[in-house]
């Protein structure tokens, strides 16, 4: 199953008694806030969940699978994510 924006918004709004207008600002808000701060270079972690890191990916060479030729990949920039303990642990059923 795929949990979709539109899910979240609802989640909250029956959560904690939000307008979808509410609800929908709020996901809209802390979305913005992470991709801001991930293109600024800097992580984010949010406690009990996980930490979204930026990591610079060095140029390196890669092949054309339909022509078999190398080619280089640019540098660039990736990101990661690493789940929390205590994220882990309840996935695993701990």
């Amino acid at each position: 199953m795929i949990l979709k924006k539109t899910q979240i918004v609802e989640a909250i709004q029956n959560e904690k008694g939000f307008t979808q207008k509410q609800a929908k600002e709020s996901v809209d808000i802390l979305v913005e806030i992470i991709k801001n701060t991930l293109k600024n270079g800097e992580n984010v972690l949010l406690s009990g969940f996980g930490k979204f890191c930026v990591n610079e990916k060095a140029e390196r060479t890669g092949r054309n699978p339909a022509t078999g030729e190398g080619i280089t990949l640019p540098a660039r920039k990736v990101v990661t994510f690493r789940c929390s303990g205590k994220l882990r642990d309840r996935i695993n059923g701990k």
